[in-house]
């Protein structure tokens, strides 16, 4: 049975005085207000989270130019320019050219500036963890080693001696060869042995869907290079966007070639490159166009040749160092791989090393080595084999009236 409420107050009343209890009312007051107080921010929390949910998104801009009576007019990335007002809480003093601002979606007022900020796809280039090639796992190329020293590391390490020499360091460098041959392996190595920030880029990564935006990205990849100078820009395969330019093409290609504008201007611009250093690989030199191999663009152009018989040696030395081997003439099997590519014989010895395994050997003799060479070199002439044909057939199709 239930106590009514001035029982249980008599009760209460008798167990303690009535300060006691006036005291005991005014601490529990107190503990609701605090309770009051706790409920009202969280309220306050929640709709403040469904204000965000509901409020439409803001529309990022860049600034133009700020106009005498404190508009401005804004790039929207939406598409259009716009002249714009300006909120009341921002300061206008701080409003300058080329700055990022959000817009009200509605009036298109803006109504916050945003930091500047380095764009995440071109971030992701740089590369941070740096390869773990140095120029001593490169076998066969002595002289373009040298040539890189003198024209990537030197100018970054010791700027001071081409001022007092009265020169100007060349500003990039061309590796061209067939592939296979080590022209990435050498921009592996330049990436770990210059200490600088090393951005890599491959062409094809900058021919983009929309009008414009491969020459932002070429724009932004040199922004961020002279941001963190000393910087080496690594680009591999330059055929993909710097093809030699026609009088009649599609949309495409001619978006292709405002690309390539957009880095001859970034090259050798108004804009100095300062300590940034460019290095491109390709294996089709012959259809680059001719204003991208001037001198003051790429001034160096470095062949990475097939290997020859020293040069083969010294690959085979390189690979087979962590090897076991067992009466193994390495002169002897680079003879024997005569017109092999470095990527070709790293696969002679990767297939040798196959052969030990199959036998249940951990070491590897000459005979394993004789046997992947037969069968790497005989893939190779099918291959090149085939392509010729297929060369020949194309020029068939092509300039033969019989096909025509």
């Amino acid at each position: 049975m239930l106590m009514s409420t001035n029982e249980s107050k008599d009760t209460l009343t008798g167990k303690m005085s009535t300060d006691d209890y006036i005291r005991f009312l005014e601490s529990k007051l107190r503990w609701l207000e605090v309770e009051k107080e706790r409920l009202k921010m969280q309220i306050k929390y929640y709709q403040t989270e469904i204000e965000k949910l509901l409020s439409p998104p803001l529309v990022e801009a860049i600034v133009i130019d700020v106009l005498d009576d404190g508009r401005a007019i804004v790039k929207s990335t939406t598409g259009p320019n716009l002249i714009v007002s300006v909120s009341e809480k921002i300061d206008k003093e701080r409003l300058h050219p080329g700055m990022h601002v959000a817009l009200n979606q509605r009036g298109s007022t803006i109504v916050e500036i945003l930091p500047d900020y380095e764009d995440p796809y071109v971030k992701s280039m740089e590369v941070i963890e740096r390869p773990e090639v140095s120029f001593s796992d490169i076998g066969g190329l002595k002289s373009q080693i040298q040539e890189l020293k003198e024209v990537v590391e030197l100018p970054l390490k010791n700027p001071d001696l081409f001022r007092e020499v009265g020169i100007e360091p060349p500003k990039g460098v061309l590796l061209y060869g067939p592939p296979g041959c080590g022209k990435t392996l050498l921009a592996k190595a330049v990436a770990h042995e210059a200490g600088a920030t090393f951005i890599s880029i491959v062409g094809s990564e900058l021919v983009q869907k929309f009008i414009g935006e491969g020459a932002r990205i070429v724009r932004e990849v040199f922004r961020l290079a002279r941001k963190k100078a000393p910087a080496i820009v690594f680009i591999d395969e330059i055929d993909a966007i710097a093809a030699r330019r026609l009088d009649i093409g599609t949309s495409g290609e001619r978006e292709v070639q405002r690309t390539l504008m957009q880095l001859l201007a970034e090259i050798d611009g108004f804009r100095p490159l300062d300590n940034v250093k460019i290095i491109a690989a390709t294996n089709r030199i012959d259809i680059l166009d001719p204003a991208i191999l001037r001198p003051g663009r790429f001034d160096r152009l470095i062949e990475v040749p097939l290997p020859d018989l020293n040069g083969r040696y010294e690959i085979f030395k390189v690979h087979t160092r962590r090897m076991k081997l067992r009466d193994v003439d390495l002169y002897e099997l680079a003879r024997r791989a005569e017109g092999a590519t470095g990527a070709e014989i790293k696969a002679i010895v990767t297939e040798a090393g196959y052969n030990a395994i199959r036998d249940g050997r951990k070491y590897v003799t000459m005979t394993d080595f004789i046997k992947a060479v037969d069968k790497v070199m005989t893939k190779k002439y099918i291959r090149d084999n085939n392509m010729k044909y297929l060369d020949n057939k194309r020029e068939k199709r092509l300039f033969s009236p019989i096909f025509q």
